[in-house]
């Protein structure tokens, strides 16, 4: 597995690095468990100045940070500054909140006083994806410092220049020795870390290959772990939904970060008596994007992450089309050095169709026409996916009752997907299991020790 950084935009090859060793993993184990019999002593309290120190750095290395993450896998920069933004969010919400979150729980039992305390369990391995290379590692990383786990970091092989200068950054804010430790390693030693004694769980973004790969791993070994798999969310469209708020929340809704969102909207479910108006509003929005320098302010759709993202797509719509898909928009070859798609909008698409439980991690929106609320349910929970979902409609308390009918994780009303740090991140099915970020993210790799006291 070679880790370098291959800048999409004009396909230039800009750093690469060597591989980790064996002895570099060992190194990484002791030192963080050293660390966490050491935090496991300390109140967390002690900790939210680390998690301070390193907001503070990243607010001076903004521009530094978000260069290095478009080089890496080609974002816009402005939405790359938008995820070192909320990179420093999620460090200051768990400085300020993570200690009171950690509080033992008192609990009402027969038996006499009793609580729960909420310690720390040792290391973690974590292992992120490339579309969101910081926000990724820093949603894991806040919350585990706050309780007391090192974590080891292995990326993804295309963004290790933007990887690699946060784990710089985490060192230079003072963080003790062990607390992230970035190794360039293979899915070998990968596993052989989650074997270790010393290692206490593993959270993963990825692919449900490698969800499966982690998660037989992790329970062969008896360690807890977090699965975030990606998704195929539903856009549901009621008939009362207001257009215009509708043209504003769409077009981000599909096409941030190039449409390599876990999390984005990629199934557009209209009712019949809207679907020619709606196609017609997307048609527009993809016509309208300006695809160039993701370094450029101007520019509006960034390259894919990588060659072998855009030809898996390509693949993925080739598919589709055999399969009785129709093209409405799109799908034809840009005329620029880099991984650049053009927005495609499909249509027609059955159930036999090769796509119709597939994830398009791209610029690709597939339109469904149904007849009515119970179809478009229906058909938002005919998915092996189930990580988020947007409901449109004017009547907001009738949009969260439809919302509460879809097998997800998450919904959200009239609006696209979002991530806050004090919301609960997370899905079910293949999309994966437990939660990242708010109260829930902070207990994902606590001990709740349970004290009973006469």
């Amino acid at each position: 597995m070679a880790y370098k950084t291959i800048y999409p935009y004009n396909n230039e090859v800009m750093q690469e690095y060597d591989n980790a060793s064996d002895a570099d993993l060992e190194q990484a184990l002791t030192a963080g468990h050293q660390l966490y019999q050491q935090w496991r002593q300390d109140d967390p309290q002690n900790r939210s100045q680390i998690l301070l120190n390193i907001a503070d750095l990243m607010q001076k290395k903004r521009d530094d940070l978000a260069r290095a993450m478009t080089y890496d896998m080609g974002k816009l920069l402005t939405e790359a500054q938008g995820e070192v933004d909320l990179c420093i969010w999620i460090a200051q919400y768990y400085a300020e909140h993570g200690a009171e979150l950690l509080q033992p729980v008192p609990l009402k039992t027969k038996q006499g006083n009793a609580y729960y305390l909420k310690q720390s369990t040792g290391v973690i391995v974590a292992v992120e994806p490339w579309n969101f290379p910081l926000y990724q590692i820093m949603r894991v990383l806040a919350p585990n410092i706050m309780v007391g786990n090192p974590m080891i970091l292995k990326s993804a092989s295309i963004c290790p220049m933007s990887v690699q200068m946060f784990a710089d950054l985490v060192a230079e804010s003072g963080a003790p020795a062990g607390t992230l430790t970035n190794l360039f390693i293979n899915y070998d030693q990968v596993a052989k870390a989650i074997e270790d004694p010393r290692v206490a769980g593993v959270c993963l973004t990825g692919s449900e290959r490698a969800g499966t790969s982690i998660a037989a791993t992790a329970g062969k070994a008896l360690k807890k772990s977090t699965l975030e798999l990606g998704g195929n969310d539903a856009f549901i469209i009621l008939d009362d939904a207001n257009w215009d708020e509708l043209k504003e929340v769409v077009p981000q809704a599909r096409l941030y970060n190039a449409g390599q969102v876990c999390t984005s909207s990629k199934r557009f479910i209209v009712m019949d008596s809207m679907y020619d108006q709606f196609l017609e509003l997307l048609k527009n929005a993809f016509s309208q994007v300006k695809m160039g320098d993701p370094m450029d302010s101007s520019t509006t759709l960034a390259p894919l992450s990588s060659k072998s993202a855009k030809d898996k797509l390509q693949s993925q719509v080739n598919d589709a089309i055999a399969g009785g898909a129709k093209v409405y928009y799109g799908n034809e070859p840009v005329d620029l050095p880099g991984q650049f798609f053009q927005p495609t909008i499909l249509t027609d698409i059955d159930h036999d169709n090769p796509i119709f439980n597939q994830e398009l991690f791209g610029p690709v929106a597939s339109v469904y026409r149904v007849h009515d609320e119970a179809e478009a349910i229906q058909l938002a929970n005919d998915s092996s996916y189930g990580l988020g979902g947007t409901v449109f409609s004017s009547d907001v308390e009738h949009a969260a009752k439809v919302a509460a009918k879809i097998e997800t994780g998450m919904s959200f009303i009239n609006s696209g997907w979002s991530s806050t740090p004090d919301m609960p991140f997370g899905g079910i099915k293949n999309s994966g299991y437990g939660r990242e970020l708010s109260s829930l993210g902070i207990e994902a790799f606590v001990n709740q020790h349970l004290v009973l006291k006469p």
